[in-house]
């Protein structure tokens, strides 16, 4: 038998909470499967938060505590914990890191930039520095190489997620970096593509109205626990787990999804755009 792996509670916040569930949880002779019964989540979400790996939802603690008998303290530290920050990102972008890591699926929509899990190091560091103007050159690149590790998710020996992602026509047609630049993370989004790692879709200017227009989301479904919506402003995020509201944003972007060209269409319009940017042609429309 593997000798079980100990917990450095010392490491973070995050696993101290860890180390102290799954104490009491051996404490009451419970295993994984017996103490999520009844949930919604699964024992491989409980372990990872016992590892330190993810944040315990809410109800998930509020679960914990009825079943463990410990007086609402795991539901108490719950916000605590989710506080705790890890490295450069942002504490409100805190789950959504984790949740990308665990997801079965990643359905995201932009309207105004490139998602930061497609982006190149030239493209984020551009998207970085204009929202803090007067930060110095050392923050701007942790927060890049921060942005960077994300796509480690679509590493060849990585159990990659289904990514679905929906970009406004201005992205390929409106350049951020200098063309070389654009022409370079245009090829990348593509790359992804062809070696199967996502799903691009353009939606034109002249789609008319649709669903979210100016709402960035992100959807993420999991094997082993509800599906959640994150919802980005510049400065903010929030993430969504009420089921009316999660229902209702997946209702909205399938539709926006229906109004989007097909995949490969595309695919075709992105290697376009690129090969005008290296040619020093910037386009005025797609079509």
């Amino acid at each position: 038998m593997a000798r079980r792996k100990d917990i450095d509670g010392s490491m973070s916040v995050p696993t101290f909470y860890g180390k102290e569930l799954r104490w009491k949880r051996e404490a009451a002779g419970l295993s994984l499967e017996e103490l999520v019964a009844g949930s919604f989540y699964g024992k491989s979400h409980l372990s990872d938060i016992e590892r330190g790996e993810r944040r315990m939802p809410f109800e998930l603690a509020q679960h914990v505590d009825r079943v463990l008998g410990t007086d609402g303290f795991f539901a108490r530290c719950c916000e605590d914990v989710g506080k705790a920050r890890r490295g450069p990102h942002a504490a409100y972008f805190q789950q959504v890191l984790e949740a990308e890591r665990h997801a079965e699926t990643i359905e995201e929509w932009c309207p105004s930039t490139i998602p930061g899990l497609l982006q190149l190091a030239p493209y984020a560091r551009a998207q970085v520095r204009a929202a803090h103007p007067m930060a110095d050159d050392a923050w701007v690149e942790e927060k890049v190489t921060a942005r960077l590790s994300r796509a480690r998710l679509f590493d060849d020996n990585h159990d990659v997620p289904e990514y679905w992602t929906v970009l406004h026509e201005s992205l390929l047609t409106d350049p951020v970096v200098p063309l070389p630049a654009m022409a370079a993370q245009l090829d990348h989004v593509a790359g992804l593509a062809d070696r199967h790692r996502i799903v691009p879709q353009i939606v034109l200017r002249k789609s008319g109205p649709y669903p979210l227009t100016t709402a960035p989301i992100k959807v993420m479904v999991f094997p082993d626990a509800p599906p959640l919506i994150y919802a980005e402003a510049s400065y903010s995020g929030t993430t969504i787990d009420d089921p009316a509201l999660v229902k209702q944003y997946r209702k909205a972007y399938d539709r926006l999804r229906a109004v989007a060209l097909a995949p490969d269409v595309s695919l075709a319009m992105i290697k376009a755009a690129a090969e005008g940017y290296r040619n020093g042609e910037r386009p005025d429309r797609l079509e």
